[in-house]
């Protein structure tokens, strides 16, 4: 059963995140970054889906200190307020208490992160800016191709809809490339934006089967 705990960010800022531990015995942890929605079903749900793989997981909320306990709809008005959000969080402010997350997990084996849209993004960042990371999955971060040129400090991989409006798969992965060779690059066919949330107007089962199936494969294997 998940619950909410309490860290304290590099600023002193205690801050909330969902937490569960592994169902099954434990294979290391995981730091589920969130949509621009907030910690809300679904990213619980990504969570449990964590934990009964074997890893105890984790999702800070990285809107706490403009508003605690943020989620929003996945309508106009939640996406407004999601973007607001997430563009007035600093991007530094955000790795430190992704570094927060690291240092509660580390003590118990590696440390892995996942994250989604906003999240994907900031999984692009903290793979090559925050050390002690093991092996990080970004699915369709906005961000990664203006920071195609950072060198992850670990094995990472990218995952992308094929038909996202909001992203270029294929000027990303060529932005990638360009810079960082080694880095995987999925693009799935027929899928959009946010094909790994269930919610009926995104979700592609398979898209999001095989891309769980590759990012449980890298971690096992980092």
């Amino acid at each position: 059963m998940g619950e909410t705990i309490t860290l304290r960010g590099a600023d002193g800022f205690e801050f909330s995140a969902y937490h569960e531990q592994a169902f099954t015995p434990r294979k290391g942890g995981v730091i589920v970054l969130q949509e621009i929605f907030g910690i809300d079903r679904h990213i619980r749900a990504d969570v449990e889906r964590w934990a009964k793989a074997g890893y105890e997981a984790i999702a800070p909320s990285l809107y706490d200190r403009r508003e605690r306990h943020f989620t929003a709809a996945h309508d106009p008005e939640g996406l407004a307020a999601g973007v607001a959000h997430a563009r007035a969080t600093p991007l530094e402010q955000a790795l430190t208490d992704i570094a927060a997350c690291r240092d509660f997990l580390a003590a118990r084996g590696k440390v892995f992160v996942v994250g989604y849209c906003y999240g994907g993004s900031l999984t692009w960042l903290s793979a090559a800016k925050v050390e002690g990371i093991a092996a990080a999955a970004s699915y369709y971060g906005s961000l990664v191709q203006a920071n195609a040129a950072l060198r992850p400090l670990c094995p990472t991989i990218i995952h992308l809809g094929h038909t996202d409006p909001g992203i270029p798969a294929d000027e990303v992965e060529k932005a990638v490339h360009e810079h960082n060779p080694d880095v995987p690059v999925y693009i799935y066919e027929g899928a959009g934006h946010g094909f790994n949330n269930d919610s009926p107007e995104r979700y592609n089962e398979e898209a999001a089967d095989l891309a769980r199936a590759r990012t449980r494969e890298l971690f096992e294997n980092a």
